[in-house]
C-alpha cells in the first residue's frame, strides 16, 4: 500500500524561526536577506520570529529595532536566561501558526536564498525537509566530530540523513504541532518526526563561513549529543513497548549469568572443583541479579505505559475518511 500523500503545497502563510544567542552583529543583515527572499515567494502572510535565548549582548535591542521597522511581519520573543536551542524552537513553534515554518541559525552561515528550494522539496509530498551542509565552512574540530555523530545517528535511528544537526529546516504545520522539543533534542527532530510517520527529505544547502561572533558549540555538546542520541532512540522505538528494551537486555544478562552458574555447578558436582572463590562465580551471580532487575523494570514500565492516558498512547492522524451519505 502506498503511503498517503500530504496535500499539495499552496501555502497562504510562512514563518521564519531564528533562535538567537549573542548574535547582535548579524540580525539586521539576516532580516534584510530574509525580506528580499520572502518578497519573491508570493505568499500573503509572512512572519519572521526571533527568539532571544537569554543573550548577554545587545541582541534583544537589535530585535526590538527590527520589530519597530517591520511591525507587520517581525516579532521577537525573549527568555529570561539561556534555556537552549530546543526550548527556543519550541517557543517559536507555539507562537507561529503558519502552514510552513522554516528554521535557520542567526549566524549568517545559512543563506535565505535557499528557502524556495525547501518549498519545492516540500511540494513533492514531504513533511520535513532538512538542509545538508555538503561543503561545510567550519574548522576541522567541528566537522570531524559532526561526521562521527551523524554516522552514529544514522546507524541508531535508521533515518538516512547526512546532516542531522543542520539548523536549516522546513516543516509543515502538522510536524510543528506534533513534535515536542526539550533538552538538546533539536538535533533529532528528523528522528522524532520519522517515528511519528512523517515523510523526511534532505537537500544540499550552501554554507557560508562565520564572519561575526564565535561558535556556541564545543566538545561538551558532542558528549551531550551522544547521550541524547541514546535517549531519542529509546523514545522513538520503545516508548510504547518499554519491556522490549529492558526485557531484552535483562534476558540476555540473566541467560549469560545462568549459563555461567550452571557450568560452575556442573564442575562442582561432577569434578569436585572449588568455585566459591572464583571471580567467574561472582560474575554469574551479578549477571543473574542484573537480568532479574531489568526484567522487573521492563514489566513495571510496560504497566505504566498501558495505564498512562497521555502521550505514550498518542498517534498522529493524517486524515479521516468518512462514507458519504
Amino acid at each position: 500500500m502506498k503511503p498517503v500523500r500530504p496535500p499539495a503545497l499552496h501555502p497562504k502563510s510562512i514563518g521564519i524561526l531564528i533562535p538567537v544567542y549573542n548574535e547582535e552583529a548579524t540580525l539586521a543583515k539576516i532580516h534584510a536577506a530574509l525580506a528580499k527572499s520572502l518578497s519573491t515567494l508570493g505568499i500573503a502572510e509572512q512572519r519572521i520570529c526571533f527568539v532571544d535565548d537569554g543573550s548577554t549582548d545587545a541582541s534583544w535591542a537589535e530585535i526590538e529595532k527590527l520589530c519597530g521597522r517591520d511591525p507587520e511581519r517581525t516579532l521577537g520573543l525573549r527568555f529570561r536566561r539561556n534555556f537552549g536551542k530546543a526550548d527556543a524552537l519550541q517557543a517559536g513553534f507555539s507562537e507561529l501558526d503558519c502552514e510552513i515554518v522554516i528554521t535557520m541559525d542567526a549566524d549568517l552561515q545559512d543563506d535565505p536564498k535557499e528557502i524556495p528550494a525547501f518549498l519545492e522539496k516540500l511540494e513533492e509530498g514531504y513533511d520535513l525537509v532538512s538542509g545538508w551542509k555538503r561543503v561545510r565552512r567550519d574548522p576541522l574540530h567541528k566537522t570531524f566530530p559532526s561526521r562521527i555523530f551523524n554516522a552514529l545517528a544514522r546507524a541508531a535511528s535508521g533515518v538516512q540523513l547526512h546532516d542531522f544537526n543542520c539548523g536549516f529546516k522546513a516543516y509543515r504545520r502538522d510536524v510543528t504541532r506534533n513534535i515536542r522539543l526539550f533538552g538538546e533534542m533539536h538535533r533529532f527532530v528528523p528522528i522524532l518526526a520519522n517515528a511519528e510517520g512523517f515523510r523526511i527529505a534532505e537537500i544540499p544547502v550552501e554554507h557560508h563561513p562565520r564572519e561575526f561572533g564565535h561558535s556556541k558549540y564545543g566538545s561538551k555538546r558532542f558528549l551531550k549529543g551522544l547521550l541524547d542520541l541514546v535517549t531519542v532512540t529509546v523514545l522513538s522505538r520503545y516508548l510504547r513497548r518499554p519491556a522490549h528494551v529492558f526485557g531484552g537486555a535483562g534476558f540476555a544478562s540473566g541467560s549469560i549469568g545462568f549459563l555461567i552458574l550452571g557450568w560452575l555447578s556442573a564442575n562442582k558436582l561432577f569434578f569436585g572443583a572449588e568455585i566459591g572463590n572464583r571471580p567467574l562465580f561472582f560474575l554469574g551471580i551479578l549477571l543473574l541479579l542484573l537480568g532479574t532487575q531489568l526484567l522487573s523494570l521492563g514489566l513495571i514500565a510496560e504497566m505504566i505505559a498501558r495505564l498512562e492516558p497521555g502521550d505514550t498512547r498518542r498517534h498522529v492522524i493524517q486524515a479521516i475518511g468518512r462514507r458519504k451519505s
